[in-house]
This record gives structure tokens, C-alpha cells and sequence, in this order.
């Protein structure tokens, strides 16, 4: 099966090398040659309009990072101060995240994405032996094991994970996009990806990784027009799953964290009362900011009260401070970003970039959404970061480095225009 999936990939890359980098046969296209290496020069300008990468969506990132920023700093400077005696510890960590991340972003803006057909499956193979790895951290303790410790450094291999399943199925895609609608070629290669990733993600444990796991599964296969009857069987099959692990107690860590869901503001016991804590002031938070908020900097929240705000819960912090317009507007700032992205990936010249572009920025949309759920009380509160806001390294240089990956599909897309 490798063998023939190569000799095939061989083939999409002799054809993808003739006719999309090197623009087909300048004579036999009647294409002028100087004109032709006019393009070549221009698709490789870092900021050009209508002939470099897509200068609004560069600008979008640019700016959804920035004022990510800044909020991340607002609302950790308190607790950082507290845990690490300085109030900097998080901001200056994550400007260098941000400097490297950009670097790579740029740099990738150049590398044509047609080369990632070669890497989809040796990098799912390598996040699968990472996610591996990690299990043999903390061991013996009853701590999730989630971040491989390099120096000073947590890298978070989930987010290595996602990027690899969205690459995988949208080279996967490309390839047999006539034969998506049959089982064999469109479900069964995404059944065994969610089954395997699955399975490693519960030994963490980390059950919000498996529900964003999932979700992108589910959508690239359904970009690449696999039938509905299929996600409904699945649906059934994975809900019934769930039902037997749950009443044989496979799922103790999961059930502790749906205690208190829903019941943030009701005073029952004391343990629910402590449980529901961190949702509980997310709320107050919330609440508390109106329609104007309170003013950057001036949450109070953050002080002690609402755990780990540079986290999951920053925008907790972004309601407080900046009220229910300067939250509204991030939003719209967001699903912006989102659209703008997949316009231009539908243009890409080919399936594989339009399929790896949608998917990515279909990931971000969806991690925003469950974010905001799970601050709000709408999801039990687990582990889902807000884009390009929440504290950590790896999982802000693998998100720009998807944007630099989007901006070269924006290259060719906008190279096949003219």
C-alpha cells in the first residue's frame, strides 16, 4: 500500500513541478519568457500587493498576535509576580515565542507547499512517537503527562499532533478525492487517525485534545465530501462507546471534570463550591465588565481570584477589561481572520493546498468557539486555549507557522489569477 501511495505521490509531485512551479512550457503556452520570470520574482517579494503573499491576511495575524499580546500580559502580570517574582516572566517568554514564531512564519511564506506531500506521513508518525514519549514523563505520577521538558522549555506535542492530522488528511484527500465517498478510501483512513490519536491522548490524559482531534478529523474528511451517513453511524458508534466507558469507570478522569459543570453559580456543598471555582470567577469576570469593561489593566479577577488567567481563561480577562464591545470586536477580529484565510485557500490551484488551508484555519475557528463555550459555562472546563491569547510556546510558533503556510498557498492562488 506505501509503495503504490508513493509511486502516486511521485507522479502529483512530476505534475504539481511541471505545471505549477515552473508555470508549464513558456513556448508551448504562448507565454512570453520574460514575463514568466517576471512572476517567478514576483511570487517571492515578502509584501506585495497582488503579486506577493495576501497582504490583509498578514495583517490580520499581525494584529490579532499584537493585542493577543497585550491581554496575555494584562491579565498575568498579577500571578506572575506572585509564582515567579516578576511580573514579566510570561510576557517576556511569550514576546520570544512571538519573535520566533513571526521568523518561522515568514520563512514558510516562501516554502512552497506542494513539498509538504513528501512529510504528511513521516510527520504524523513522528507526533505519534512523541505522544508516545510523553507518557514516559512524570512517571509514576498521577499528573497528566502532556509536555515533553526540554530545558526550560514545555513543548506541548498535541499541538504538533493537530498539525500533522490536517496535513495527513488533506494529502490523503488530494490523492483520492474521486474515491472520498467509499469507505474504503474515505473512511476508514480517518477512522484509523482518530482511533490511534485517540488512544494515545486518553493515556495522557487529555480529553480536550481528543474533542479537538476529533473535530478536524471529522471536517477535513467532510472538505473531502465523504458521506453524511458516515458521521452519523459514527456518531452513534462513538456516543455508545462513551456510555460503556463511562458506567465501567474508564472515564474517572473525564466524569471529575463534568462535577460542577453547569452549577458554577449555585451554592450546593463546599467541594462543589471549591470545584466550581475557576469557572465561577470566569463568570464574575465576565459579568463584571459590562458593556465598556473596566479598562485595560484594571481587571481584578486576576488578582488571585480567577486561576491561571494567561491561560485558557485569558478571555475571561478580555471581557473584564475591554467590556462586551472590545470582546465582540476580537471575535469579529477572529472570524475575519478565519474567512479571509479560507477565501483565499479556495483559490489555491489545487485540492491539496485548498484542503491543508481550509483545514488549518478551521482549526483555529474551532478552538476559539469551544474556548469561549467552556469560559462561559457552556463546556465542562478543560484544557482549550484561545488562539494567538493564551500563554505557551509551542502551541503560539506551531499557529503562526500554519498562518506562514496559508500565505504561500495566498502565493501560487494568487499567482494563478493572473
Amino acid at each position: 500500500m506505501l509503495e503504490t501511495i508513493s509511486k502516486k505521490l511521485n507522479k502529483l509531485l512530476d505534475r504539481a513541478k511541471g505545471l505549477v512551479l515552473d508555470g508549464g512550457s513558456a513556448a508551448g503556452s504562448g507565454i512570453d519568457p520574460e514575463k514568466l520570470k517576471k512572476r517567478r520574482r514576483k511570487k517571492f517579494r515578502i509584501v506585495s500587493i497582488g503579486n506577493g503573499m495576501d497582504v490583509p491576511f498578514f495583517l490580520l495575524v499581525i494584529v490579532v498576535l499584537i493585542i493577543g499580546l497585550v491581554m496575555m500580559f494584562s491579565a498575568s502580570f498579577p500571578v506572575a509576580y506572585f509564582s515567579k517574582d516578576s511580573s514579566y516572566y510570561f510576557i517576556q517568554r511569550q514576546l520570544a515565542f512571538a519573535v520566533i514564531g513571526v521568523i518561522v512564519m515568514i520563512g514558510l511564506s516562501f516554502f512552497d507547499y506542494h513539498h509538504y506531500h513528501k512529510i504528511a506521513l513521516p510527520t504524523l508518525c513522528i507526533a505519534w512517537l512523541l505522544m508516545i514519549v510523553v507518557l514516559f514523563t512524570n512517571w509514576g505520577s498521577d499528573e497528566p503527562k502532556r509536555w515533553i521538558n526540554i530545558g526550560s522549555i514545555n513543548v506541548q506535542v498535541s499541538e504538533i499532533c493537530k498539525f500533522a492530522l490536517i496535513l495527513f488528511m488533506a494529502h490523503w484527500s488530494s490523492l483520492y478525492y474521486d474515491k472520498m465517498r467509499t469507505f474504503k478510501y474515505g473512511v476508514a483512513p480517518g477512522l484509523v487517525l482518530l482511533l490511534i490519536t485517540s488512544f494515545l491522548l486518553y493515556l495522557e490524559p487529555h480529553y480536550s485534545g481528543i474533542v479537538i482531534c476529533g473535530l478536524i478529523i471529522a471536517i477535513m474528511m467532510a472538505l473531502a465530501g465523504v458521506r453524511i451517513i458516515y458521521f452519523v453511524a459514527a456518531g452513534v458508534v462513538g456516543g455508545l462507546a462513551i456510555f460503556i466507558m463511562g458506567i465501567t469507570g474508564k472515564l474517572t478522569y473525564a466524569m471529575a471534570r463534568l462535577d460542577g459543570w453547569g452549577q458554577a453559580l449555585e451554592y450546593t456543598t463546599v467541594d462543589m463550591w471549591n470545584t466550581t471555582w475557576q469557572t465561577r470567577n470566569s463568570l464574575y469576570a465576565i459579568g463584571s465588565g459590562g458593556l465598556w469593561g473596566l479598562g485595560l489593566g484594571q481587571s481584578r479577577q486576576k488578582y488571585m481570584y480567577l486561576p491561571e488567567p494567561q491561560n485558557d481563561f485569558v478571555y475571561a480577562i478580555v471581557c473584564e477589561e475591554l467590556g462586551f464591545i472590545g470582546a465582540l470586536l476580537i471575535l469579529i477580529l477572529f472570524a475575519i481572520l478565519v474567512y479571509r484565510g479560507i477565501t483565499i485557500c479556495l483559490r489555491a490551484n489545487d485540492k491539496f493546498g485548498t484542503l491543508l488551508g481550509v483545514g488549518l484555519m478551521a482549526q483555529i475557528g474551532v478552538q476559539v468557539v469551544l474556548n469561549i463555550l467552556v469560559i462561559t459555562d457552556w463546556l465542562p472546563n478543560t484544557g482549550i486555549s484561545l488562539p494567538f491569547f493564551s500563554y505557551g510556546g509551542s502551541s503560539l510558533i506551531m499557529l503562526l507557522a500554519q498562518m506562514g503556510i496559508v500565505m504561500n498557498i495566498s502565493r501560487s492562488a494568487s499567482l494563478s489569477k493572473r
